[in-house]
């Protein structure tokens, strides 16, 4: 495993040696020290390389991913995996808040809790949380899945469109155009998958799905006061 000091090289010098690999190069998994919570870590990276980051970053670490895997050995700050297309980002500590915003693919793994917004727009991403996500996680999710083992804060999946949220622990509340819905065959074999994905126990059994109740696609004066 090749070593990059971050604090001698800098998020420029660090980021710019790992987009300069190329997919068949030799080195491909890659140790970062001393990340010292500096922000846009390992972003955008396009290759097949494992990397891990030893210790806490910043915002929007392992942003616009595609193909790799990369393993924050600590907490990440705001927008952890924001944009990811493809691979793999996790968080063995906690995530701040809009974790895995707008992403379109892959697979986000939080081992302990995730903030508010958690999934915000989120286009087709997996996102697995170990613990709690904060108010408003999943608010604006178009597709993909949530899985949240333990609490979810007030409004979960505000004005929600297609994504499936699946919750072990207690809701505050629901969103606007948030639901309940039953829990099919299908969607218990979705989850055992997404669970074993993330290196996660749990009984799929144990976990309720909300998702969109479809009301809220296109303006209706009639429902004009749940906007």
């Amino acid at each position: 495993m090749a070593e990059l000091d971050l604090k001698q090289l800098g998020v420029r010098g660090v980021n710019s040696a790992l987009h300069g690999l190329v997919d068949g190069a030799n080195e491909q998994d890659w140790l970062i020290t001393n990340p010292m919570g500096q922000h846009a870590i390992a972003c955008g990276l396009d290759a097949p390389l494992n990397v891990t980051i030893k210790g806490h970053v910043g915002f929007y670490c392992g942003g616009m991913n595609q193909h790799a895997a990369i393993t924050i050995q600590g907490h990440a700050g705001v927008g952890v995996a924001e944009n990811m297309m493809s691979g793999r980002v996790r968080v063995t500590g906690s995530a701040s808040d809009s974790a895995g915003a707008t992403a379109h693919g892959g697979l986000l793994v939080i081992e302990g809790d995730a903030s508010s917004r958690c999934g915000i727009s989120m286009k087709g991403i997996d996102i697995v949380v170990g613990g709690s996500v904060g108010h408003m996680s999943g608010f604006m999710a178009q597709s993909g899945h949530l899985v949240v083992c333990g609490d979810a804060s007030d409004a979960l999946g505000d004005s929600i469109y297609e994504a499936i949220l699946f919750v072990r622990g207690d809701v505050s509340s629901l969103g606007a155009d948030c639901i309940e819905k039953e829990m099919r065959p299908e969607h218990l074999a979705k989850l055992t998958e997404l669970l074993a994905a993330a290196g996660m126990e749990g009984e799929p059994a144990e976990f309720r799905r909300y998702g969109s109740a479809r009301e809220l696609y296109n303006f209706d004066i009639d429902n004009a006061d749940a906007y």
